[in-house]
């Protein structure tokens, strides 16, 4: 397990469902047309998605709210002005807010008719919030 992992495991309530496959990651990718940021990967090899204390995290499953493929493909039709290399990580379904990762790793809020917002510079430091 990475630092990232390790950390995400002992946070509160934590849950995760089965790992992806670097197979499965490359076809979400391809889907999306980008490439996952580092932490992102590796939480996805890990636990495929999770949740935790008030959070649901995307990420590779079968579940179509949580799937990151899914929710990504959504909430772009929504919102136009997000980025091509931008993906949901979280969809906190209170007042149309999503929460978006880029490729380089940072993390932005966004709601509907609202402009986006930096609100992390990596994963890990969402994770902290």
């Amino acid at each position: 397990m990475s630092a990232l992992t390790q950390k995400m495991a002992s946070l509160k309530s934590f849950r995760s469902r089965t790992p992806a496959t670097k197979e499965q990651i490359k076809c979400a990718e391809d889907t999306l047309g980008l490439t996952f940021a580092k932490e992102y990967f590796e939480y996805l090899t890990e636990f495929g998605c999770a949740s935790f204390y008030g959070h649901e995290l995307t990420g590779i499953c079968k579940s179509a709210r949580l799937d990151v493929v899914q929710v990504t493909t959504k909430l772009r039709n929504l919102n136009k002005d997000i980025l091509c290399d931008w993906y949901v990580i979280e969809e906190t379904n209170i007042d149309g807010i999503s929460v978006w990762q880029d490729s380089k790793g940072n993390v932005y809020t966004k709601a509907p008719n609202v402009a986006y917002k930096i609100i992390a510079k990596s994963f890990s430091e969402y994770l902290e919030l």
